[in-house]
């Protein structure tokens, strides 16, 4: 298929929120809507074929989430414990755990149509199911969800990314692999977008159009550009995900259009990644298995033989986008996270079963310090003396609390510190003794998901704006370019969310302002 030379709306980026703005704007009545991307076809979907699929979503509880899945029988049904999650509980977390920044029109329109999009995916072919190995624990026959996080999609972000594929076919929207975006061309006259130059195969092509959607990432495979923005030894992160996303259409929005910057260029999604995972792109194949979110079963120690975070300060959704920061700033750019027997049957196989990850197994603590020091561990007394210290203190907290009950889908309380010990360093949540052998523990660095900076937008419709507040006539930009929304952290499975969310609105907007041979009114806005 060859690529056109004009069209009315033309997507950036393969990813959930590019397919999803590629299809809306197709169902609000755009004839012809390209989708291209720079990456070869079998790259295609951005990281969001890297995530394990969860969206998190306002609900009512598991009667409004059954009907969109495809792994739960009736027997299943009954055992299951899920408290709603409400627009109030999704925007005390974004405050929370956004530290207040979270721009609150984004915010509000992120949780208020959270429920409604993934309804409009469920019906667009997207397979979602609960989230069983990732979200629930079974405790005393029930099987307890937590963290407000309960969807996930059929096979994770692959399978995601095959839905998303599958609906953009049926819809008809035109996809081009290998096409790269390389300027914006706007009216003279108006400012507003009138094409686009692509390379494609050496070539320059032009092609006209009358709304462009921005969804080609951040710039988390760029190691100049997080050095600069993001600070020193970030150059040396892991990337999770596509080797694509170079922040090249950020500069481009930018430099063409004078795009307004917007959020946190300081801050990113990163997270737990196992070390000897490659250093400059996800695995097509391992994908999300990289990722590492056991901790708060256990513990985690620098090279040092210290512990640097407290593991249960909040549920693994709330802490996991910020620990790998935490891991990149200790010598080394390492850690080690370790378990004994009483919880290493509680850790996901597909993250640490033993085709996936390097297991460092040891029957006693002292034989655990001498498998560390051959993987980098420099100070072996200071690790024994510490997990030490640890199980004293957890000991303390039993005997003056004998009634805690250890339960990993709550916030137990069951910690380190007592009226009679307390380490510098506590342990908030889930601390138990770490001292039943055999002991397991495995290598873990910072890996980069993606980063936070990005463009300033119309909350409404996801319009871009201009340095000078104007809104572009014709310029949309969703997921991770789009800034403002998520600061220092980000609640797990939010990221999706976005995306869907924000997709949809700017490929409504964009179709509807071809429809009207303008830029979508305030009226037309009002609607959306």
């Amino acid at each position: 298929m060859a690529l056109p030379r004009s069209c009315q709306v033309l997507v950036a980026g393969s990813g959930n929120a590019g397919f999803s703005a590629a299809v809306a704007a197709k169902q609000a009545g755009a004839k012809e809507v390209v989708l291209i991307d720079k990456c070869p076809e079998d790259w295609a979907g951005g990281n969001s074929y890297f995530t394990a699929g969860a969206y998190r979503t306002v609900h009512h509880g598991k009667d409004d989430l059954l009907p969109l899945v495809n792994n739960v029988d009736e027997a299943t049904a009954a055992r299951i414990d899920m408290e709603p999650y409400t627009e109030q509980d999704f925007s005390n977390d974004m405050k929370r755990i956004c530290a207040g920044r979270s721009d609150p029109a984004l915010s509000k329109v992120l949780i208020e149509d959270s429920n409604a999009t993934v309804k409009w995916l469920k019906k667009n072919g997207i397979r979602f199911q609960l989230s069983f190995n990732r979200q629930a624990y079974e405790i005393d026959g029930r099987l307890k969800f937590w963290g407000g996080l309960a969807l996930k999609t059929e096979d994770g972000g692959k399978g995601l990314i095959e839905d998303h594929k599958a609906a953009a076919r049926k819809h008809g929207v035109s996809v081009f692999y290998s096409t790269a975006l390389q300027h914006l061309i706007t009216d003279p006259d108006t400012g507003a977008i009138a094409g686009v130059s692509v390379l494609q195969n050496g070539k320059t092509v032009e092609i006209k159009t009358g709304a462009v959607i921005l969804a080609a990432g951040g710039f988390e495979a760029n190691p100049r550009m997080r050095s600069q923005s993001l600070g020193p030894s970030w150059d040396l992160a892991k990337v999770r995900g596509t080797p694509f996303n170079t922040g090249d259409c950020l500069e481009m929005a930018m430099r063409d259009v004078r795009a307004r910057q917007a959020g946190n260029w300081s801050g990113c999604h990163s997270t737990c990644w196992d070390a000897n995972a490659p250093a400059h792109a996800g695995d097509r194949v391992a994908s999300n298995e990289f990722t590492k979110s056991g901790y708060p079963l256990g513990l985690m120690f620098n090279i040092n033989g210290e512990r640097f975070v407290d593991e249960g300060v909040d549920l693994r959704n709330y802490t996991y986008a910020k620990f790998g920061r935490a891991i990149l700033n200790q010598p080394g750019q390492k850690a080690f996270q370790l378990w004994d027997q009483r919880t290493i049957s509680w850790l996901r196989s597909e993250e640490y079963r033993e085709e996936r990850v390097r297991r460092i197994m040891a029957n006693t603590i002292p034989e655990m310090a001498d498998k560390l020091a051959e993987c980098g561990l420099t100070n072996r007394e200071a690790f024994i003396e510490n997990m030490e210290a640890y199980n004293k203190a957890v000991y303390a907290f039993q005997k003056e609390n004998p009634g805690t009950k250890w339960d990993p889908a709550v916030r137990d309380g069951c910690s380190t510190q007592s009226s009679t010990m307390k380490l510098p360093l506590g342990k908030t949540n889930w601390a138990l003794p770490l001292d039943k052998g055999p002991f397991m523990a495995v290598e873990v660095t910072c890996g980069i998901t993606f980063t936070f900076g990005g463009l300033s937008t119309v909350p409404e419709t996801a319009q871009v704006v201009s340095e000078s507040g104007q809104e572009i006539p014709g310029l949309y930009c969703v997921g991770e370019m789009m800034g403002g929304l998520f600061y220092e952290n980000y609640p797990g499975g939010s990221g999706l969310t976005s995306g869907a969310v924000f997709g949809r609105r700017a490929g409504t907007a964009a179709a509807r302002s071809i429809s009207n041979g303008a830029n979508t009114s305030r009226q037309d806005r009002a609607r959306l």
